[in-house]
């Protein structure tokens, strides 16, 4: 099997698990322009291989994602991408996990900071390490919650909440995100590993149809609810918050003290 490599994270296939791993922890694994629309190629890569009934997402290191590359709001961050394909890539990124045929886990370790969140929530079943922090800094950074960020948190957690975290930007912690429903479960980190392992082998052993029909069907239901179609207009959005004078002193102010914290 020819495994492609991928900027920021590496994939695998094990009989009827695939992996994707972020894998830059000396960096937080960030969430850079290449990685999202690396990740959606890695995405369609899994649904060629049909024998794949199960993705596990997690990551190496201490931080599960620390969310977009702060890079990416620098003067030069996009400049390497046209402006339209650099700022949907996050939401590109996220649909083509959600509409991928496998069942995809989130094992989520440390910190879920941002667009990890988003990424977490493309995925359609989520477990923590106790002691896990979240957060989401957008509003912070002086743009909102992008890449069909605000629709999922809505179809998961509600309207209510999702406003209170998104724009006060406080961390939350996992008991919180399981009451609120993001979570599935809550695992000590010396066990998270296994007990994904322990859940992947599970879904994996059922039968591929009926469980493909299952998550094809619950998407359906929750479209109806609270869709993301409309979230291709975040782009248009995030681009208008990146050009805010209020909000880039406040990026800058936010990298700043970002800075301050890692020296």
């Amino acid at each position: 099997m020819d495994v492609p490599t991928f900027e920021g994270f590496r994939v695998s296939i094990d009989g009827a698990r695939g992996d994707i791993v972020l894998n830059q922890p000396d960096k937080l694994n960030p969430l850079s322009t290449q990685t999202l629309l690396d990740l959606e190629t890695a995405a369609r890569w899994f649904d060629c291989h049909l024998d794949v009934r199960v993705v596990v997402v997690s990551a190496d290191g201490r931080v599960f994602c620390a969310g977009a590359d702060l890079s990416s709001f620098e003067a030069d961050g996009l400049a390497n991408y046209p402006a339209h394909h650099a700022g949907d890539a996050g939401r590109r990124m996220a649909d083509a996990l959600e509409a991928m045929r496998a069942i995809a886990i989130a094992q989520i370790q440390g910190h879920c900071v941002g667009g990890g969140l988003v990424l977490a929530a493309a995925c359609d079943l989520r477990v923590a390490a106790d002691g896990t922090s979240f957060s989401i800094p957008e509003v912070d950074i002086g743009i909102p919650l992008a890449w069909g960020g605000i629709n999922r948190l809505v179809r998961e957690i509600g309207p209510a909440l999702t406003k209170e975290l998104t724009i006060t930007c406080r961390p939350f912690d996992t008991a919180e995100a399981k009451a609120a429903g993001f979570l599935n479960r809550i695992v000590s980190a010396e066990d998270l590993a296994a007990e994904v392992d322990a859940l992947a082998t599970l879904v994996a052993s059922k039968p591929a149809f009926a469980t493909q029909l299952t998550k094809s069907a619950t998407n359906a239901v929750t479209a109806t609810m609270v869709g993301t179609a409309g979230a291709w207009s975040d782009s248009e959005a995030l681009h208008a918050g990146l050009r805010d004078p209020e909000g880039r002193a406040a990026a800058a102010a936010y990298l700043e003290r970002v800075r301050a914290k890692k020296s």
